[in-house]
């Protein structure tokens, strides 16, 4: 028994030991000018291969791949190990302390991460700056056979030095009509909502071994959505100027201006490894015949790429009519209830689908008068979005939760939506039909008495009574002490009473204050959509949390100030929180949280830190509002 528990713990250990990993071998010290590799190792055989970007250094190869096995004989049983590496050779550009970030791979459908390290890069001696000129030459050895070689080419050198000159590589360079970036826009005129569609590309003439954003743009004054994440790259040819690109697109978005006026978006900044076939320096000799492109090895290089940055005219919308809640596309409109015939006190849900492509995300709730027939409550929203090349497009419900309270005939107002259309430029307005309910008497036990039958009560004092026994016997002409729990059911009926008619009086000032109801409502869409956000700190979705943190800020302002949400921007806030006589310091507070946010949003990436103070300040800032 004792040995095979040992056995097993051995295999246990024997397995753990062999996990998958990846290895990083690298110097951690250089000198300036020096050349040195780089390798990752994967003990097991790996794929889909993304290295990290060395800033900093200048690239002579890389990355490289090799594949080894090994195969061992213990007791009579063989193993077979299988190391993958990939390698690249560098030299250090200057002197400093550098950061290399992670390299990842795939090995058996799962993604192996190496760990970041640093590389430092000291200032070399004069000796060393000699000692590495000539190992950069010939890789700092030297064959003492070669004294005792003859010079059959008439050069007074030796074989091998002749050998050494024909593979002296001048340093291979992408030219920009080569390799080249830009950012396209379907629409460079457009009106203040409307979606346009930004491409950004890549145009190439050689080999492109991976890329990476370096940044992202912030477009300031836009709504932007990501319509190609989770998509494989569109890759084509295109011909310019007379040359053939195969070209790439790396990234698709839609934008909705919310400002007006002339905007710019930012460049996309893209590092970019290329394979650059080498050419050879021609020395004269007979070594010049391998002066081919088919003898020519490629070198590894590494080019930071910036687009174009594009100038948008957004012009302001018309004056906008009755029941437009910030729709700009084309859409169809439909409403309808659940159930036409209810009972007294039972729910129904009341909906309005907006269907169709544009701005579905910014549209505000349309405007509904219930009437004091009924009991509503806030409406949820739930939205169908589809993210495609041609923008976005889907549904958005509004669905309304409503209680009749008496029985009878009701209905629904009908209910006026208006939405801009960007191609035929003017509002379309379109009319719901009104909703027709019968509302029949309700359960009994769930409705409260509004009136009490009342009975005519003959007292003839001349009949004869029943003999009451187990009383007390109080003299004629006298009343009984009235008990404690007659008083005290008295003042709970006087104080209901009271609360009855006080919270009635408070509803209806309520339905008279439309601007109060307004900012207590956005005041619980504020806090609704932070505790949405506070779900998304810590779950790396970083779209999402400051999605979150930006309709809630926006449509808190646009509801306590009763302005449409297309119309707010950072210059209208501003002029807003003056009118209204704003403290200066909560002021400048509000609008540096408003920066912050928009900025956030745009250039994604903050650690966790940046989060939690960004959520505080949108917290804060909801409060002081």
């Amino acid at each position: 028994m004792y040995r095979h528990i040992i056995f097993i713990l051995f295999f246990v250990i024997g397995v753990s030991a062999v996990a998958q990993e990846m290895k990083v071998i690298a110097p951690q010290t250089v000198y300036e000018g020096q050349r040195f590799s780089v390798r990752f190792e994967v003990n097991d055989r790996a794929s889909n291969f993304r290295g990290p970007s060395f800033k900093g250094f200048s690239s002579y190869g890389g990355p490289s791949t090799m594949n080894s096995s090994s195969t061992q004989f213990v007791n009579g049983k063989m193993s077979r190990q299988v190391t993958t590496t990939f390698s690249y050779t560098l030299m250090a550009d200057k002197v400093g302390t550098f950061s290399i970030g992670s390299a990842s791979c795939t090995v058996d459908d799962k993604q192996l991460t190496s760990q970041p390290f640093t590389i430092k890069v000291e200032k070399a001696s004069a000796q060393q700056q000699q000692a590495q000129q000539g190992q950069n030459n010939n890789g700092g050895y030297v064959d003492p056979w070669d004294e005792f070689f003859n010079d059959p080419w008439g050069n007074g050198q030796s074989q091998r030095q002749q050998r050494q000159q024909p593979h002296q590589e001048q340093p291979a360079t992408i030219d920009s009509k080569s390799l080249f970036t830009r950012a396209t826009i379907s629409k460079s005129n457009l009106y203040q909502g409307e979606q346009a569609i930004i491409i950004y590309k890549i145009y190439t003439q050689v080999s492109i071994q991976q890329f990476q954003i370096d940044k992202l743009p912030g477009n300031k004054g836009f709504w932007a959505e990501d319509l190609s994440e989770g998509k494989e790259l569109k890759q084509y040819e295109e011909t310019i100027d007379g040359r053939r690109y195969h070209v790439a697109e790396i990234r698709r978005g839609a934008l909705f201006a919310q400002e007006n006026g002339q905007l710019r978006i930012a460049p996309l900044d893209i590092d970019v490894l290329a394979m650059v076939p080498q050419q050879r320096r021609r020395t004269g000799t007979i070594w010049d015949i391998f002066d081919d492109p088919f003898f020519n090895r490629a070198q590894a290089v590494e080019k930071h790429l910036s687009t174009n940055a594009i100038s948008v005219n957004v012009k302001p919308l018309p004056p906008a009519p009755d029941g437009f809640c910030g729709a700009v596309g084309s859409y169809e409109v439909t409403a309808d209830v659940d159930n036409n015939t209810v009972r007294a006190n039972e729910a129904i849900t009341y909906r309005i689908t907006i269907n169709g492509s544009g701005n579905l995300m910014l549209i505000n709730e349309p405007k509904v008068d219930f009437g004091n027939a009924f009991e509503v409550y806030d409406p949820q929203v739930k939205d169908k979005i589809t993210r495609g090349d041609g923008g976005i497009s889907g549904s958005r419900t509004y669905e309304w939760v409503v209680i009749p309270r008496s029985q009878g005939d009701y209905e629904i107002p009908a209910v006026r939506f208006a939405y801009f259309d960007p191609k035929s430029g003017r509002y379309v307005e379109k009319t719901l039909p009104a909703v027709a309910l019968h509302v029949e008497k309700g359960d009994p036990s769930s409705m409260r008495s509004v009136s009490s039958a009342k009975s005519d009560v003959k007292v003839i004092n001349n009949d004869i009574n029943y003999i009451k026994t187990g009383g007390t016997l109080v003299e004629r002409g006298k009343s009984a002490a009235i008990g404690l729990w007659f008083w005290l059911l008295l003042a709970i009926i006087v104080m209901a009473g009271v609360t009855v008619i006080a919270v009635g009086r408070k509803r209806q000032s309520d339905e008279r204050d439309i601007a109060g109801t307004r900012l207590r409502r956005a005041t619980r869409e504020a806090r609704r959509r932070l505790k949405q956000a506070a779900r998304h700190l810590d779950d790396g979705n970083d779209n999402a949390f400051y999605e979150e943190i930006y309709k809630a800020i926006w449509g808190c302002l646009s509801d306590k100030f009763s302005i449409p949400l297309s119309s707010l921007s950072s210059d209208t806030v501003r002029d807003i929180l003056t009118e209204h006589k704003i403290a200066e310091d909560k002021r400048e507070h509000i609008l540096r949280t408003l920066a912050d946010v928009d900025f956030a949003r745009f250039a994604p990436g903050d650690p966790a830190e940046r989060k939690h103070q960004i959520y505080d300040e949108a917290l804060q800032m909801i409060a002081a509002l």
